[in-house]
């Protein structure tokens, strides 16, 4: 779904006055709430009083009372934002999301403008007159309803439906006239064939694809294909299916509009079976008024967030490039398609980051985010977009002519969204720092030294409670004089001439980053009394191509020796005892950890979370094909000893660690019995301290997305085995009867 275009001149003014006004000189960040106090208006959403005069630790039930911003929107006025706000439903162990509005200057409080509790996407009509939103039906059993389209009125009353699509809606954009919604909704495929010897359909499934199932998503319908459909949006209109689009082969993905809403703009892969061959990406266009889609462009790649330019020649948009031979990591750039000639220029070729990409933490919003677009000045002769490097995600004006960067903000921090005027003048970013897990901050992006002024403090009411530790940096100088950044945390209190335990945390990917966002679980465990450090070893993003794909059929390889060199970073420190260090990681981060147990004594204790353990099981058994050779040259049939030498499981005889593992019974990413039953048989038969932790009805993204109550007995556990192991606390519930 896309953002409304935005800011009118009387904001730019507003955010003139009260943002320039301070008179700093240094580029837009928020690196720490010091650095930048909420404003009163923000200090007003606060619902809840201080709880104690001083301060104390997190701690893993602090997860139940966060409250998570998602999708900014800023109105066509300038003078709000539509946000997503999602909070934890205790009673029935899920999340709440209502579309709330923040005032950009402080006029007004923010305010609730819909009460949930499954409604996302806010987008605003151009003309300003209404906000529509997607609300899904309350998650209970036997709902048969579809998410639809909704609005509000800003001249007041409640909120209608626009849409009823039989399959429910999965995206929509506003045509400029604000008349017509172009929603996605799926086909459902034609009914089989009645077997007259049967009382009932059968529930028997037919897969014809090598990708039959997604984690979080179950198994695939493959007859069904989503098409995008005109619907009015008059008030005196019943909601309805509105008008399909003349069909194309493939499933038409994510419309958008051009400026003068002439043409509406459409995507959608070559073919539907994408295991075979590197994707490639068709970019359509139809009259608004309807006709028959044609195609402007063929991408060699992915592309994704379309932008069409203000004077209708371009199209930018995030996307990678195939590239031969076949890169285990391929980064993400800004692309401008050319819609005279067809041709597509990468802007962000010579810029060795990551383009529209973020950082790995446990803490965006578990419901209701968005990705964010490119956004184009008023003039089309520059793009805003999201550049992550080193640990760190900041918005970038790239220029069309030549594609030279300026920064636009900076900062020890992730700007996880954002949404600017039509002009390119004016933001709103939602930025998260490793102690605020997300705020949203407003802009002049067009002064000579713009500084992002914060418009909520969320979580504010709890955080002024907490006793939150800044992450130290890390510097690591590993086996080959190669550098690997990280970084460490201590707990509360903390004493450099005494002796902590510490847990080395390994993220997953294993193309991911760690950086400056938030991540509950290791402010969580420096509670606890240990230190924690995590690194970005080689395979990490956001230190360039060539960085990245170093472990391209070495993995795990160089990643491990730098994971063990920032161990000996952290013990030359002199505040680590080396006989309490503990490891963990989840998915390609529980694979190292694996890895790491087979490899070395020194680790006391692990937990493996979602891991993988024997590849070649992993490979018949994921949710994703490796046909292509990213990570193995070969099927393992064709190359058995590849995969041996590379799987943990093969050094099992020399594991002597307790291990923990952590599975959801539903993660078809890294199925369980590829990973931690793999492992737990093992070492049972080796008579290792080991125990697994089965989670039900939860997938891959337990920790980011899973229930609230799962994810604070996933951190419960993680700690426990740890204590048990590492600090000699008592926990017969993982010992044998």
């Amino acid at each position: 779904m896309r953002r409304s275009a935005g800011l009118l001149a009387a904001v730019l003014a507003m955010l003139a006055t009260t943002v320039g006004a301070r008179g700093t000189t240094h580029r837009a960040q928020a690196t720490t709430d010091a650095e930048h106090p909420p404003s009163r208006s923000a200090l007003r959403w606060a619902s809840q009083a201080q709880g104690t005069s001083g301060k104390r630790a997190i701690t893993d039930l602090d997860l139940l009372d966060f409250v998570w911003l998602a999708d900014p929107q800023l109105s066509p006025d300038g003078r709000s934002v539509a946000i997503v706000r999602v909070t934890v439903d205790r009673e029935h162990d899920t999340y709440a999301s209502a579309i709330w509005e923040v005032s950009t200057d402080g006029s007004f409080q923010p305010r609730a403008l819909t009460a949930g509790p499954r409604d996302t996407s806010p987008r605003w009509a151009p003309n300003g007159r209404m906000l529509a939103f997607v609300r899904a039906p309350e998650d209970r059993p036997g709902q048969t309803d579809q998410p639809q389209v909704f609005a509000l009125d800003r001249s007041g009353g409640d909120s209608r439906p626009l849409t009823r699509q039989p399959e429910g809606v999965s995206g929509f954009a506003w045509s400029p006239d604000s008349a017509t919604l172009a929603v996605v909704s799926s086909v459902a495929p034609l009914p089989a064939p009645a077997d007259p010897g049967r009382a009932k359909p059968t529930d028997v499934r037919i897969i014809t694809r090598a990708t039959f199932r997604a984690d979080g998503a179950g198994y695939r319908d493959t007859g069904r294909h989503s098409r995008i459909y005109l619907v009015g949006v008059r008030s005196d209109r019943e909601p309805g299916k509105g008008r399909q689009l003349e069909g194309t082969r493939i499933s038409e993905l994510e419309p958008i509009y051009s400026a003068d809403g002439r043409t509406l703009f459409f995507r959608g892969r070559d073919v539907e079976e994408t295991d075979f061959t590197p994707a490639k990406t068709l970019i359509y266009a139809v009259e608004a008024v309807g006709g028959t889609p044609r195609v402007v462009a063929t991408i060699d790649g992915t592309a994704t967030e379309l932008s069409p330019s203000p004077d209708g020649r371009l199209i930018a948009f995030h996307g990678t490039a195939n590239v031969t031979p076949v890169q285990s990591y391929t980064q993400s750039d800004l692309f401008v398609l050319d819609l005279q000639n067809g041709g597509v220029r990468n802007l962000t070729r010579s810029d060795d980051t990551d383009i529209g990409a973020g950082l790995s933490g446990d803490q965006r919003a578990p419901r209701g985010g968005g990705a964010s677009c490119p956004a184009w000045t008023s003039d089309s002769a520059a793009v805003l977009t999201i550049s992550a490097a080193r640990g760190r995600a900041n918005v970038v004006r790239v220029r069309v002519s030549d594609g030279a960067e300026a920064t636009v903000t900076t900062g020890n921090q992730e700007v996880q969204d954002f949404s600017a005027s039509a002009d390119g003048r004016g933001l709103v970013a939602l930025v998260a720092t490793p102690t605020n897990v997300g705020d949203l901050f407003v802009a002049d992006v067009s002064s000579a030294s713009p500084e992002l002024q914060r418009i909520t403090s969320v979580n504010d009411a709890l955080f002024r409670t907490l006793d939150l530790p800044s992450p130290q940096p890390l510097a690591v100088t590993s086996f080959d004089g190669k550098s690997v950044e990280g970084w460490y945390v201590t707990p509360p209190g903390f004493d450099s001439t005494k002796k902590y335990p510490l847990i080395l945390q390994i993220h997953g990917g294993p193309h991911g980053a760690y950086g400056y966002t938030f991540t509950h679980e290791f402010l969580a465990q420096a509670a606890r009394g240990y230190v924690v450090a995590y690194v970005n070893p080689r395979g990490s993003t956001t230190y360039g191509q060539a960085f990245g794909n170093v472990i391209q059929f070495h993995y795990p390889g160089d990643d491990y020796k730098d994971l063990l060199a920032a161990v000996d970073a952290m013990v030359a420190k002199g505040f680590i005892d080396t006989n309490r260090l503990g490891v963990t990681g989840g998915s390609g981060g529980g694979l190292l950890t694996n890895w790491v147990i087979g490899h070395t004594d020194r680790f006391k204790a692990a937990v493996s979370q979602r891991s993988i353990a024997d590849w070649e099981a992993w490979w018949y058994a994921a949710d994703f094909t490796l046909f292509l050779p990213r990570w193995f040259h070969k099927a393992p049939w064709q190359d058995r000893a590849d995969f041996t030498a590379r799987s943990p499981i093969t050094y099992a005889d020399q594991i002597k660690t307790p291990l923990m593992l952590v599975d959801g019974d539903a993660d078809y990413r890294t199925p369980p019995s590829a990973g931690g039953e793999a492992m737990f048989r093992a070492l049972k038969l080796r008579h290792v301290p080991v125990v697994m932790i089965r989670v039900p009805n939860e997938g891959h993204e337990l920790s980011r997305s899973g229930h609230p109550w799962h994810r604070v007995d996933r951190l419960r556990h993680i700690a426990n085995w740890f204590d048990k192991w590492l600090q000699d606390k008592p926990h017969p519930e993982y010992d044998l009867p």
